[in-house]
């Protein structure tokens, strides 16, 4: 019966709790009798009519446990770490190098490599046990796998740092002012001095070939597949990307056989500063191609369709609006297609052959570069200090201008960036 308000009445509540879900009576309290559990909403005595229970609450509206048991926390952000699990790495650290220095001197291995390698292999396990005993396995398994990539990436920094110190070790005690200012002209195999001026106007002056060669077409190529999309697309970005995996030697023998050689098909033109402007050119397409593609990815498609929606064609949105917003992404793309070119050795000397005088004419007569002057000097060397040293003060200026090229491209790319308002 009901209410005069239309209400149920207590009745038709202790009905309702008699019922199951599919309108059985009795079925659920049944269930809950046969484990020794006794009804939501009910004692041991019957049903509660005033809403008590045997623990004085009301259990009909509790969440369902999961079959299993409570699903194990995981952590939100491994990367911030309290204080005991801060500890807890220092503590695997030390028992990791304990545990390997007692390997290397039971068996004893001296080299200091593996010494490394089994001080990370015991590192990992302490660590996986130590979050497997104070915390669960699923939280272990995390710990490990940030542990990983946290090695994995210091990893990467020392290497480059490693090299980056050796090599200024190695080669600044050669630089001087009449490093940047004579050549090899005068300067005998076994006598001190020289420097690497000759190569240094050849690396300007080839790279100034390959980037006026390069970086127009890449960024052409990168406006058709990204804005234009025409029926090439898929095939041209076929190419490209394989291109982006061609090695440089391969390059080096393309111009050389259709460029520098005088028999055949071949234009006939010789060794020169011009020929392995072309060979880095080769190089540099497809990563100014594809670099250029993914920062035009990055505009807003909000800006291209205001500008069609207002009238204009899409030649006039593109050189007005697409690319003067990538424009930091674009000389990004430019400066890191030097970057890889900047370094190569083997086209270089399959289509300039290297030379120790200054060759001021690029189209005309051999001409070296860095990389092709430090591979001569160590290669010619045998074991004369003086040439030695000039090889690696050449490697020294070398990496100077690649570590320079790479800071200007990432602060270039930084500070667009920050124009549009966007943070890293």
């Amino acid at each position: 019966m009901t209410t005069i308000d239309g209400t149920p009445s207590i009745d038709e509540f202790d009905r309702f709790d008699d019922l199951d879900g599919f309108g059985r009576v009795g079925v659920a309290e049944d269930a809950h009798a046969h484990e020794g559990v006794t009804a939501p909403g009910r004692t041991n005595g019957g049903s509660a009519r005033n809403g008590s229970t045997s623990s004085g609450l009301d259990h009909r509206f509790d969440p369902p446990v999961p079959i299993g048991g409570p699903v194990e926390q995981i952590p939100s952000n491994p990367a911030r770490m309290s204080r005991r699990d801060r500890n807890q790495l220092l503590v695997s650290a030390a028992a990791g190098c304990a545990a390997s220095g007692l390997m290397c001197l039971v068996m004893d291995w001296r080299h200091p490599l593996t010494f490394v390698i089994w001080a990370v292999l015991w590192f990992l396990l302490c660590t996986w046990l130590m979050a497997r005993d104070t915390t669960s396995p699923v939280v272990a398994t995390d710990r490990l796998v940030t542990t990983l990539v946290w090695l994995a990436g210091m990893t990467a920094v020392g290497v480059l740092v490693w090299m980056t110190a050796f090599v200024a070790i190695k080669g600044i005690p050669g630089l001087s002012p009449s490093f940047f200012t004579e050549d090899l002209s005068d300067v005998g195999p076994l006598d001190p001095g020289g420097g690497a001026f000759h190569a240094i106007v050849g690396t300007v002056q080839q790279i100034l070939i390959a980037s006026v060669l390069s970086i127009p077409v890449g960024l052409l190529t990168a406006v058709y597949l990204n804005e234009v999309q025409g029926r090439m697309s898929s095939v041209i970005r076929f190419v490209v990307d394989a291109m982006s995996g061609l090695p440089s030697i391969i390059a080096g023998l393309l111009i050389y056989t259709v460029v520098v050689m005088p028999t055949g098909f071949s234009l006939g033109w010789g060794y020169s500063g011009f020929a392995a402007g072309l060979a880095l050119a080769v190089l540099m397409i497809p990563i100014v191609t594809r670099t250029a593609e993914e920062m035009l990815r990055t505009v807003d498609n909000g800006l291209r369709e205001s500008a069609l929606a207002l009238g204009a064609p899409q030649w006039r949105t593109v050189v007005r609006i697409v690319l003067p917003t990538a424009r930091s992404g674009l000389i990004t793309a430019s400066i890191l297609g030097v970057a890889r070119a900047i370094g190569e050795t083997a086209p270089v000397l399959l289509t300039a052959q290297g030379s120790d005088i200054t060759n001021l004419n690029p189209f005309s007569g051999v001409q070296s570069d860095l990389p092709l002057f430090v591979f001569q000097l160590m290669t010619k060397s045998q074991g004369n200090e003086a040439q030695v040293q000039r090889a690696w003060t050449g490697a020294v200026v070398l990496l100077m201008l690649v570590l320079g090229l790479f800071t200007a491209a990432r602060w270039i790319g930084g500070r667009g960036d920050r124009k549009r308002g966007i943070r890293r």
